[in-house]
């Protein structure tokens, strides 16, 4: 007993420890979260490492470069060579084989190159720059529609949680409806009628529920995997679906002054014309001579077997220092091809950039008229829901009292979870298209 109470006093810590590390999340926090632990966005923060990486790597290029060599040779069967013999005192006419060397040999070089002129090197290091802009404005437009994701996720699983309320509310009157009716119907004061037209309605809204139960579920597990969680974290969500509503709505947001250039669209189109342009530089250096300068050390060394590691070893030290001059000449045309090409692309990205600015600016009246609309919408679904409560309200008390029959009932229910269903979707809708309206205008 001693030991059980000791474990439990040291499990119960953990247990706490456990249930803190649920996370409690507003909308906020949710897009706080996810622009750091999303996965999307944790690989755009490594390509703007990577493009660093290769800008060093260009630039690196340009600078000293030092190399080494070793050359070690065995000739297992030396070569003969045939010498006139009357070099050595023989007779004219004669030969005498001799080899030359010794069988082993070793030879170690180190190398410095430094480039002098190259105009492929300068418009790459241009390149590289461009590169990592676009790199950041990449990583400012993953944020965006993660941001925007995350909106909608987390707007979608609050749809879900109320849907099952809703649901829920509507089965347990379904439900009293229904027991109220068998018993007058038993009692012999109603039609069998009634009791299956509230059978039917009680079917549907108990398979709705089960449905709603399912995709609350399903949404939970989106939003998580948004967030870059876990899917099956039991993830707490703070915000109220209504008054989240409220919150986004913010008409002054329609009269915002736009600046373009903010836009990152706009700066990715940017991107790709300057990119473009430095292609037709890379294509028009090619034409350009290069010049590069180098200096080596080396030594040789010679023997009958392996012994270069010996202190007494003889080496033979040698150095040369020198200038490569390539003048490009004549290409057959293929130069002035590859130019020609780059300007078209050129000329391609300058009109891909000007429809590019104009499709922004038709995305941002269409997001502001959508935004506009899912805010009426959002009002009038709210007034035909208090509508379409009032209608259902009073064929309760007139079914009640035998004025309205089973079918006017159902017809008013289905009224009224049709506007339940309406005015949910309504305040999904304004939270969405305001979160569309704000990446536009990159807010």
């Amino acid at each position: 007993m001693r030991t059980f109470i000791i474990s439990l006093l040291l499990i119960l810590p953990t247990l706490a420890s456990a249930q803190d590390t649920i996370p409690n999340l507003s909308l906020d926090q949710a897009i706080t979260y996810a622009l750091e632990h999303n996965y999307s966005a944790i690989n755009a923060s490594r390509d703007i490492v990577d493009a660093q990486k290769q800008k060093w790597e260009t630039i690196a290029t340009g600078l000293p470069q030092i190399s080494g060599a070793v050359n070690y040779q065995n000739q297992l069967k030396q070569p003969v060579t045939q010498i006139p013999a009357e070099f050595f005192g023989g007779e004219p006419g004669t030969y005498q084989e001799v080899v030359f060397g010794q069988p082993q040999s070793i030879a170690a070089t180190a190398t410095l190159r430094q480039q002098i002129f190259d105009g492929s090197y300068i418009v790459g290091v241009q390149a590289t720059k461009t590169f990592l802009e676009y790199s950041r404005n990449n990583k400012e437009k993953t944020e965006l529609e993660v941001r925007k994701a995350v909106v909608e996720a987390y707007g979608n699983v609050l749809l879900a949680r109320e849907s099952v309320q809703i649901s829920e509310r509507n089965k347990a009157t379904l439900e009293k409806n229904l027991y109220e009716t068998k018993r007058i119907y038993e009692n012999g004061l109603g039609d069998e009628e009634s009791v299956d037209q509230l059978q039917i309605t009680l079917s549907s809204v108990d398979n709705q529920l089960k449905n709603a139960k399912r995709l609350e579920k399903i949404t939970h597990q989106m939003l998580n995997l948004v967030l870059g969680l876990p899917i099956e974290t039991p993830t707490v969500l703070t915000e109220n679906l209504d008054d989240l509503t409220q919150k986004q709505i913010d008409l002054g947001l329609i009269d915002a002054d736009f600046n373009i250039e903010n836009n990152v669209d706009y700066k990715m189109a940017l991107n790709l014309n300057e990119q473009r342009a430095l292609e037709l530089k890379l294509a028009k250096s090619r034409a350009l001579p290069t010049l590069n300068a180098f200096v080596n050390y080396g030594g040789n060394s010679f023997s009958e077997s392996f012994n270069f590691l010996n202190s007494g070893q003889q080496w033979f030290g040698s150095s040369v220092l020198g200038v490569d001059l390539n003048i490009p000449i004549f290409s057959s045309l293929g130069r002035s091809a590859s130019t020609q090409r780059a300007k078209i692309a050129l000329e391609k990205a300058k009109t891909q950039f000007t429809e590019a600015e104009a499709q922004i600016r038709l995305q941002l009246e269409s997001a502001k008229s959508d935004y506009i609309l899912a805010i009426e919408q959002y009002g009038t679904s709210k007034d035909n829901l208090e509508l379409a409560e009032r209608i259902e309200k009073k064929n309760q008390i007139k079914y009640a009292e035998g004025l309205a029959t089973s079918f006017d009932l159902r017809q008013a229910q289905t009224q009224l979870y049709t506007s339940q269903q309406e005015y949910l979707q309504s305040m999904v809708d304004v939270i969405n298209k305001k979160t569309e309206l704000e990446t536009i205008l990159n807010k």
